[in-house]
């Protein structure tokens, strides 16, 4: 099946079964295709325990919440994901599925069962920071994560209040010329954070806080949560068309979920052992998926003897060691 998915780079049924080897009917294959999603014992959690594995780290991890979504018919279909930051990507590792019959956000008790699961697999203090956007803030999540010992950094309203005052009331006081407010050891929902304030480019109010870093890094590392973005762009539109599944029970979509993040990671993987050719500009050429995406479509095709070696790279043993860890 990840065979399929780095073929097509479409995660559509009748597309998986064209790539499938042999000489059975098509129909025959799509039937294969179904019974896979309809009946196979994969699980989420099994997969983010050989995602950990594979991706070595010898310090705390960082990891990035946010949620996607998109339309099936009238339908709001959300995918809250957890991704985990490994050399300067974000990977995949636990997911939630729903159907809603309206769009919006996902419910605190949604996110809190995300982050239960998470600490199935790794204690709180393997954790070094959670970066979230402005739909993960309120009482109940900040303390949520503050008494799970989940260190946060996460950008907040402008009406959040900070002590007594609103952020916005914090950033009016800012003087002309003046790039921003470092405020440290103030309450927010509940929590003693370190917040900066500041205006974007667009004059709109940027407020981020954090109880676990310094004041004066929270912004520069708070950018670290846009590498969700690039990960959701590969598995949408850039990568496997996750929205053009036909797929809405929940199990069916689990595994799903469960081979693209297999699938990403080895394609990540593939990555690390390639030269990573720069513009002009000093920014990558080609995306990380994209990258391992052609080695491996390019050696499965051709049958090389590089072939082995990437598979070598799904072994444990192999990115375990000095070279690998670190970001």
């Amino acid at each position: 099946m990840v065979l399929a998915f780095l073929g097509g780079k479409d995660i559509r049924h009748a597309e998986l079964a064209a790539r499938f080897r042999g000489s059975a009917h098509n129909a025959s294959v799509i039937r294969r295709v179904e019974r896979f999603f309809d009946r196979h014992p994969i699980q989420p959690a099994d997969v983010a325990r050989v995602v950990l594995t594979l991706l070595p780290s010898a310090q705390p991890r960082e990891f990035i919440l946010d949620r996607t979504n998109w339309k099936y018919g009238q339908t709001d279909v959300n995918v809250l994901l957890l991704a985990v930051i490994w050399r300067g990507g974000a990977i995949p590792l636990l997911f939630l599925y729903e159907l809603l019959p309206h769009g919006g956000g996902s419910h605190t008790e949604i996110r809190h069962t995300l982050m239960d699961d998470a600490l199935c697999l790794l204690c709180a203090a393997e954790i070094r920071v959670l970066y979230a956007d402005r739909e993960f803030v309120g009482y109940n999540w900040i303390q949520g994560m503050a008494h799970r010992g989940i260190p946060i950094c996460v950008h907040l309203w402008s009406d959040t209040l900070m002590d007594a005052w609103t952020a916005k009331d914090w950033l009016s006081r800012l003087q002309t010329g003046t790039a921003g407010l470092q405020v440290e050891y103030t309450l927010v929902y509940g929590q003693l954070m370190n917040v900066v304030l500041t205006h974007t480019r667009d004059g709109e109010a940027l407020v981020i806080a954090s109880n676990a870093r310094a004041v004066t890094t929270i912004q520069t590392r708070y950018r670290r949560r846009f590498l969700i973005e690039c990960l959701f762009r590969a598995l949408k539109t850039k990568g496997f068309q996750l929205e053009a599944t036909h797929m809405t029970l929940h199990d069916h979509v689990e595994r799903l979920l469960c081979l693209l993040t297999l699938t990403y990671t080895w394609c990540v993987l593939v990555r690390v052992t390639l030269d990573r050719p720069k513009k002009a500009h000093g920014r990558r050429a080609w995306s990380v998926v994209k990258m391992g995406l052609r080695e491996l479509v390019r050696a499965f095709s051709r049958e090389s003897t590089r072939l082995c070696d990437l598979i070598d790279l799904l072994l444990p043993s192999q990115t375990n060691h000095p070279e690998s860890v670190g970001y």
